[in-house]
């Protein structure tokens, strides 16, 4: 695996993880995690293809967050990784990272051969975080990170409240989160200042794959529903016995589904 290195718009560097080889998939990881989080599905894909992880600015150890942050310079990053690839590229996102994937598809979409996404949680017909996100910035600002991680996943996310009861109760899984609170809710609040409604993404006219889990949340479901029924060229999937993390859950079927999208786009 090496390294890659951009500059972004602001010229800010970005950097990405590389390895593989065979046609690129553009990978944008989703939030609560840096790019590491899909190494499971890296190592099923990485046999057939080229695989580039984007580290996302926020989601960088030690980031310094310019807040309000705003999913256009996520899309600039996003552009500018894909800048140093050979053409085809096939643009993969999961969850916000989804999102910073499509926002960077509408502003350049002859950049990509297509599209594959996971559960966007875009705000189609209602805000993502909405008051609990005001919530959580009073939690963060308050200097309590386990809180403000609790209102993201129970409100926000909107996993049962036990099970994010759970996550925040174990000592690891708590820490881990706390560390990129911050980030979370900062994207929280980027993705709800692109306003409600999907119409502007009628015009992006590259084939796209939806992924979602049957056990995902519905919000995210409908949400998913939503963005298929404005794009032209739109198929969704979706697995079986998995939710919102199958990169964790089943890394190999997520893999599988992916491989199988970028077949469709490459050799349609």
């Amino acid at each position: 695996m090496t390294e890659l290195h951009a500059s972004s718009d602001d010229s800010r560097p970005v950097t990405a993880l590389d390895e593989g080889s065979g046609p690129v998939l553009l990978v944008v990881h989703p939030g609560g995690g840096d790019a590491t989080s899909w190494d499971g599905v890296t190592r099923h894909l990485a046999d057939g293809f080229r695989v580039v992880r984007i580290r996302r600015r926020i989601y960088v150890p030690g980031a310094d967050i310019a807040l309000p942050h705003s999913m256009a310079v996520e899309a600039a990053d996003v552009l500018a990784v894909a800048g140093l690839l050979e053409p085809p590229v096939v643009l993969v996102g999961h969850s916000s990272g989804a999102v910073a994937a499509l926002e960077a598809a509408l502003s350049a979409p002859s950049v990509f051969a297509g599209l594959v996404l996971y559960e966007p949680p875009l705000p189609t017909g209602e805000p993502v975080a909405g008051a609990a996100g005001v919530r959580a910035r009073a939690a963060l600002d308050a200097g309590d990170p386990v809180e403000a991680v609790r209102i993201h996943l129970r409100d926000i996310v909107r996993v049962p409240a036990d099970t994010a009861e759970a996550l925040v109760a174990d000592p690891r899984l708590r820490a881990a989160l706390c560390a990129y609170a911050a980030a979370q809710i900062a994207e929280d609040e980027a993705l709800d200042a692109l306003g409600v409604g999907v119409g502007r993404f009628a015009a992006l006219a590259l084939s796209t794959t939806l992924i979602e889990g049957d056990l995902s949340p519905a919000h995210l479901r409908r949400r998913l529903a939503d963005l298929a029924g404005v794009l032209p060229d739109a198929r969704t999937v979706t697995l079986a016995g998995q939710g919102h993390a199958a990169h964790v859950t089943g890394p190999r079927v997520l893999a599988a589904a992916v491989r199988d999208a970028a077949l469709r786009i490459l050799r349609p």
